[in-house]
């Protein structure tokens, strides 16, 4: 096992690979910003480097300097959390070339799940349909090329950045006349945020269900899919509460269980497909009825890992740790008790009646309920802090496990309202999410499990009127 482990990431992330680093006995290194300075992650740390100035760019995504950092600090290993540099195929190809391990999938993985065109083949080919769309790269100033393609996919379609993540760089186009310029934005947006001008097409599958694989391989040939996960209460492409068990109704009965079982089978044909090592995630688009499509695969940790490690027992932190250095995965992992139900809930400093806006400003109150068995909260923030304009304005997440799914979203519901959390901006009180998220947990369509991606910002909009 590794002595000392950096963690090339920050806030709730960084906290949680520490807690599972130093229950094992490893050491930690934290990186962070002038922005961070005083962050608990920093402070958490075996010992602690100051990469750059507040920009991302001038700091967490600085490789130079976070291979500095390792190297001064005589760190092994870097584990990328997610987000930032986590799927990066240059990043882990400089980690590796410095001599370290990097706590992710081979290179040749990154490469492939990196790029959504080249995933889309990979998937096909392991028995996992995409949705109909372009083959390849499309061109954005071909006007003509753009509408026929769109023509023989159909509308409404997908814009979607070759590159892209996290909802970044992805536009729905309901009629022909708007397809150039979402073209065009989506290029932008891609370049901009992934150094990747390219975009592709893909029909937009109606009142869709987001539903996900949790993968766990190792480099001995061993692989198990560890459940899904339900992600679609979204907005803005990216998600605010997520569950394991899907509560989908064709998951239901007999049929479900099925559709359930060859899930999880095609997801790991995908990633095993390319010698997947480590932790992943298989993402799928779902129709009302049930149709499954592949999305994309996420070749690191996802923000809602915590539902599957509630409901598994198995800390995936942990996993990939072993992973990368070389263990097999343990019969118990391979073999899993999987038991009730988890719901989490991502706090954010947010207006969800101003289109989520996100609301910077100083922590003057934040106080949880207290942790136990059945309740986590993952944050990287504490009172007194700041939630800067700099970073992704989520606050925490908050994780609870129930016997069942109504006694999950119960004692969700019940730590949310148990919350006391003051946010203050520049010209006074800022909003969170926090009132909206209980008003979601509370709604009958979230309670039937029949809700699709679109129903958060739809309530967002009910709730302005």
């Amino acid at each position: 096992m590794f002595r000392r482990v950096l963690i090339a990431n920050r806030g709730e992330i960084a906290c949680r690979i520490q807690r599972t680093c130093h229950r094992l006995g490893i050491e930690t290194v934290a990186v962070y910003s002038d922005a961070d300075s005083g962050a608990p992650h920093v402070r958490a740390a075996t010992v602690a480097v100051r990469i750059g100035p507040a920009p991302v760019k001038e700091s967490y995504l600085d490789v130079a300097a976070i291979l500095r950092a390792a190297k001064e600090t005589g760190a092994d290993a870097i584990h990328p959390g997610y987000g930032l540099l986590s799927e990066k195929q240059e990043f882990a190809a400089a980690v590796r070339d410095a001599g370290l391990t990097f706590i992710g999938p081979p290179n040749t993985c990154l490469d492939a799940f990196g790029d959504k065109i080249k995933a889309r083949d990979v998937a096909r080919r392991a028995g996992a349909l995409p949705p109909p769309g372009t083959d390849g790269p499309i061109a954005v100033d071909d006007e003509a090329v753009l509408l026929s393609e769109a023509e023989r996919i159909g509308f409404p379609l997908l814009v979607k950045a070759a590159g892209g993540g996290g909802g970044i760089g992805m536009q729905i186009v309901e009629e022909a006349s708007k397809l150039a310029r979402a073209a065009k934005t989506c290029s932008d947006r891609g370049a901009s945020a992934f150094g990747d001008p390219r975009v592709y097409m893909e029909r937009y599958i109606a009142s869709p269900k987001h539903i996900e694989v949790q993968v766990l391989c190792d480099a001995h040939g061993q692989a198990v899919a560890l459940g899904e996960r339900e992600c679609s209460l979204q907005r803005r492409h990216q998600k605010i509460i997520e569950e394991s068990p899907s509560p989908a109704p064709f998951f239901q009965g007999e049929a479900g269980a099925a559709k359930r079982a060859w899930l999880w089978d095609v997801a790991l044909k995908v990633v095993t497909s390319v010698g997947y090592q480590g932790a992943g995630t298989v993402e799928f688009v779902a129709s009302q009825s049930g149709d499954i499509y592949f999305l994309e695969v996420n070749a690191r940790l996802q923000v809602e890992h915590c539902v599957t490690e509630m409901v598994t027992g198995i800390d995936l932190v942990e996993q990939q740790l072993r992973v990368a250095a070389g263990e097999r995965l343990a019969p118990e992992v391979l073999a899993p008790t999987r038991k009730g139900h988890s719901v989490e809930a991502r706090v954010y400093a947010e207006n969800p009646l101003k289109m989520f806006a996100p609301q910077p400003g100083k922590l003057a109150k934040l106080r949880w309920p207290a942790a136990s068995s059945d309740l986590r909260i993952e944050t990287g923030v504490e009172e007194g802090g700041e939630v800067t304009p700099h970073y992704d304005p989520m606050i925490a997440k908050v994780v609870a496990w129930g016997e069942d799914r109504r006694a999950a979203l119960s004692r969700l519901d019940q730590a949310l309202g148990a919350t006391e959390l003051e946010l203050v901006g520049a010209a006074g009180p800022a909003a969170t999410n926090i009132d909206f998220l209980r008003k979601l947990i509370e709604a009958d369509e979230v309670g039937g499990g029949a809700y699709d991606t679109s129903f958060a910002e739809k309530l967002a909009k009910s709730l302005k009127k």
